[in-house]
């Protein structure tokens, strides 16, 4: 009992050590450098494109995908982006966040990705390159439990591949996959992770506020969330735990766990109504400015890059 007392406090040591090093918001991990663009894709562009795909052949690199499922999976996401759901359980939310914020820019790119990873076993995407483990590649599609993730083959997929390529601080003791680690720290994103797949796959220029234990230092937050909604995409990195704790009064502990993709933001009569996408819909809260602030660990604010003419 002793020995493993000094290991737990030897890993969350370790857990600080490493936040302190890779926790700030706009960490950029070592994603090589890309050419900044405007171009991007429309939703008519991806439809038009997944019609054309009539049949798709069984994978040998996915054994457990059925290719009528996945093909079928893909074309609910681009026609409804919002129907993404990172599944019952699992730690999953960041790459469901981020997928929509590419379902919202680039379906296209998203469609025609998908395929080549379902097709080669691997694939090239923005600054990253995809070649998930073999484990990764039988697991994906016997997936249980997990609500609609279920029987949507496409995002177990993709998420595994996204876990599998990305590694923060919180998956330092957990690397390798095994059947179940969907619900582990193995799948985990941390804030600073969350900004650098960001940076890695899409055309967006990413302004980062917050971390993962330290509120972001900001005067009216409601005032700066809706100003930058205005012009970009805005993810916020929240304590979900509060948001649905019935007595808020009694929480002793706050971390942030969750990631959401804010759609719309008012003020009135002193209560703030937020709206975003979350695990499959939209769904609407109100709450006081002070809770507001409470839950917000983290602002990713991203809008379109500029065209490096060089």
């Amino acid at each position: 009992m002793k020995a493993r007392g000094i290991f737990k406090q030897q890993y969350v040591l370790i857990l600080v050590l490493c936040f302190c090093f890779t926790s700030r918001g706009n960490a950029n991990p070592e994603y090589l450098p890309g050419k900044d663009s405007l171009s991007t894709s429309t939703q008519q562009q991806a439809i038009t494109f997944i019609d054309s795909i009539k049949i798709l052949t069984p994978s040998t690199f996915w054994p457990n995908i059925k290719p009528a499922l996945f093909l079928q999976n893909i074309k609910i996401n681009i026609h409804n982006p919002i129907s993404i759901y990172p599944g019952n359980g699992t730690n999953f939310c960041g790459y469901g966040a981020l997928t929509y914020l590419l379902l919202k820019d680039d379906p296209l790119g998203y469609a025609k990705l998908l395929l080549q990873l379902y097709k080669d076993g691997k694939a090239q995407f923005g600054n990253s390159v995809f070649n998930p483990s073999a484990a990764v590649k039988k697991e994906a599609g016997l997936m249980k439990f997990k609500g609609i993730l279920d029987i949507h083959p496409a995002e177990q997929m993709w998420f595994l591949a996204l876990a599998d390529h990305y590694k923060g601080y919180i998956n330092l003791f957990n690397r390798k996959y095994n059947s179940g680690d969907e619900d582990t720290r193995w799948a985990s994103v941390n804030y600073a992770k969350f900004n650098g797949m960001v940076r890695s796959l899409l055309r967006y220029k990413v302004k980062a506020n917050g971390s993962d234990l330290i509120r972001p230092h900001i005067g009216n937050l409601y005032q700066y969330i809706s100003k930058r909604l205005a012009t970009g995409m805005v993810v916020l990195y929240i304590n979900n735990r509060i948001v649905h704790k019935k007595n808020h009064v009694q929480i002793k502990v706050s971390f942030p766990t969750h990631f959401v993709v804010a759609e719309s933001v008012k003020e009135a009569n002193g209560i703030i109504t937020l709206v975003y996408w979350d695990y499959g819909g939209r769904t609407q809260m109100q709450l006081s400015p002070a809770f507001f602030k409470r839950i917000i660990f983290g602002i990713t604010y991203c809008t379109k890059k500029q065209v490096d003419v060089n």
